[in-house]
């Protein structure tokens, strides 16, 4: 179901981040130098130490290969923490999770619509922060209703956008470093316009337009694309598969689940019968692409529960967790740090994952580890 009200904002106003003649993944001095984010102390083994400077040099360039990166990047060491603020990737919201989490996000997600463009500042800022871009696309105007014909799938894949589609593929080609790009997600729900159900679309015509975005990005180039392809999680009785709607492993590179607590007691209540309705279509790595609990007493047992349920998959490669209240695009108060003993539950379990390491720009000069999953 639907939890997020109008999101799509802040992002395009981060334009300062540009200025900065130092990186500042963890929180500058007035000095410039990384400092670490009070009121915790950086993990020495992801973290840069109190008062060592990142050269502009570190962050990716289109000099750098971003094949390699990106194939690094698609098979991790480690296990991914994704965050989503309002205003993502922001540096003021990233340092208000990364101190009570005690690590810092590798994964930034933002929303655009297809009445925006491509905007390269989003990926450099999330570069900035040490982070993998995630941005999901959605395929609608300003308009949040479920029906919106004039972006039926059918006019997608008829190609009524190409010019759209070219030019934001061209643009993503252009900044060179990798991009997750989550288009369309949730199809398997009825709250949105690309809903097979929804604006006049039939059986058949999301994987159509999804097969035509994909490849309009391959002839423009623009390899540096992760394609993270994203439905939503089967709750309760529901028997809809994903098979039908799955574009096929030529055209995906990870799968994800977008999955709420609303009341369960455990993850796997959660994601226990949506994960083996993956793993009967594809075996590409799973990253839980969206995440939380809605308040109540179940919140913080089953954030805690989440932490133990990823480390016993090891096909997950981590997760982004919806860090928002209802004045900021949440259905309901997300966040982790809401109340103390969910924020408890949160950092504890975080730190009992192998986490990717941070910054994930120290991927680009820095020989990845051999592989542990």
């Amino acid at each position: 179901m639907p939890r997020r009200l109008a999101h799509r904002q802040g992002a395009a106003g981060l334009g300062w981040l540009l200025g900065l003649v130092l990186l500042c993944v963890a929180g500058c001095s007035s000095q410039g130098v990384v400092t670490p984010l009070a009121p915790w102390p950086p993990q020495p083994s992801t973290s840069p130490a109190p008062g060592v400077t990142v050269p502009p040099s570190a962050i990716p360039t289109g000099s750098t290969d971003p094949g390699s990166l990106r194939r690094r990047l698609i098979h991790p060491d480690g296990d991914y923490f994704g965050v989503s603020t309002w205003k993502a990737p922001s540096e003021s919201e990233t340092d208000l999770v990364a101190g009570p989490a005690g690590a810092t996000p590798t994964i930034q997600e933002f929303f655009v619509g297809w009445d925006e463009s491509f905007n390269p500042q989003s990926v450099r800022n999330s570069y900035h922060l040490g982070a993998l871009p995630l941005l999901t696309w959605e395929p609608e105007g300003p308009s949040k209703a479920s029906n919106q014909p004039a972006y039926s799938l059918s006019r997608i894949a008829g190609g009524a956008f190409d010019g759209y589609i070219k030019a934001f593929a061209a643009a993503v080609k252009a900044e060179g470093q990798p991009v997750v790009i989550r288009f369309a997600h949730e199809m398997n729900g009825s709250w949105y316009p690309w809903s097979e159900g929804n604006s006049g679309n039939r059986p058949g015509d999301y994987v159509k337009a999804w097969r035509h975005v994909h490849d309009l990005f391959a002839r423009a180039g623009a390899t540096n694309v992760i394609w993270l392809w994203s439905p939503n999680i089967v709750r309760g009785s529901e028997t809809t598969g994903f098979a039908s709607l799955y574009p096929g492993a030529d055209y995906v590179d990870w799968v994800g689940l977008d999955a709420y607590a609303l009341g369960e007691k455990t993850a796997g209540a959660v994601l226990d019968h949506s994960l083996a309705l993956l793993h009967a279509i594809t075996d590409k790595p799973v990253l839980i692409s969206e995440t939380a609990a809605e308040p109540g007493p179940e919140k913080a047992p089953w954030t805690a529960d989440l932490f133990r349920w990823l480390k016993l998959h090891q096909d997950v490669i981590g997760f982004v967790w919806f860090e928002h209240t209802p004045t900021d695009g949440g259905k309901y108060d997300y966040r982790f740090t809401a109340d103390p003993a969910t924020e408890r539950a949160f950092r504890k379990g975080l730190a009992s994952l192998h986490l990717v390491h941070w910054p994930i720009t120290a991927a680009v000069s820095t020989p990845p580890p051999a592989p542990t999953r």
